[in-house]
């Protein structure tokens, strides 16, 4: 099972601080989203149906990530980029198609 590189380690990393230091109500992040953000960031082993998962989710959350990105703001202040961040952000998007694409 492969494990996430750096930059998707320190993506969630900064999702987590982020969301630890936001008010209740800028928040974001469900449960799976919380867990799979402390699996990123441990650096654990992502098996192929979270990595499918991944996939799914990014790509479901990249418009408003990206809307929120143009406004300027921040995952202080977004939860769209915060939730992002959660599971590894842009970087994530890259190294979950490269492991994908190592099955077909």
């Amino acid at each position: 099972m492969p494990v996430p590189p750096k930059s998707v380690r320190d993506d969630a990393r900064r999702g987590l601080e982020a969301r630890e230091k936001a008010t209740a109500s800028n928040k974001a992040g469900t449960p799976v989203g919380i867990k799979r953000a402390n699996d990123l960031a441990r650096g654990a082993n992502i098996s192929v149906n979270t990595l499918k998962r991944m996939r799914s989710y990014l790509a479901r959350a990249r418009d408003n990530y990206e809307r929120a990105r143009k406004k300027g703001l921040t995952a202080e202040n977004s939860k769209a980029i915060q939730a992002y961040l959660l599971w590894g952000s842009t970087s994530a998007r890259a190294w979950v198609e490269r492991e994908l694409n190592k099955l077909d």
